[in-house]
């Protein structure tokens, strides 16, 4: 196969199916009035991504990929921009093998310094079929405060 981007103009891609996207998670742009990000991590004010609201009730939310087969000789690259905000913001990348029933974190950021879009890249080595789960936590209810996430590729080892 070969390697999917998610970028989030459209809709969500084959990856994430509509059916994962929990509540707390909206695709929307930075012209929304929902507060920070305000542009996409190209700048962009009109482009979409997803983000986690501290407006909303529910201040976190898990976003499921389908499931992916074994990684062979490929390795399951997957590169996706991030946003966290100052105070309250956590994102967690977990992965979830079909053997097991709890998600395995494998890796997490919050309170990033500076209200700015980062990049990440994680390898995923598997002999089972797994998920990978995006989840975003914000603590507080206060203005401003959110995780957002866009552009997530996945190379052709997923």
């Amino acid at each position: 196969g070969s390697s999917w981007n998610c970028d989030f103009e459209t809709n969500l891609c084959k990856v994430l199916s509509e059916f994962n996207l929990q509540p707390g998670w909206i695709r929307r742009n930075g012209q929304s009035g929902m507060g920070p990000p305000y542009s996409d991590h190209n700048g962009n004010e009109s482009a979409y991504f997803l983000s986690l609201s501290s407006e909303m009730r529910s201040s976190s939310a898990a976003l499921r990929t389908n499931v992916f087969l074994p990684t062979d000789e490929h390795l399951c690259q997957i590169r996706f921009h991030y946003w966290v905000s100052q105070m309250s913001g956590t994102f967690m990348v977990g992965l979830q093998k079909h053997s097991e029933d709890t998600v395995t974190n494998i890796w997490q950021v919050s309170g990033e310094l500076r209200n700015q879009w980062n990049v990440n890249t994680i390898t995923i080595n598997s002999t089972e079929k797994y998920e990978v789960i995006f989840s975003g936590v914000v603590e507080t209810q206060r203005q401003g405060e959110s995780v957002a996430i866009d552009d997530i590729t996945f190379s052709e080892g997923c």
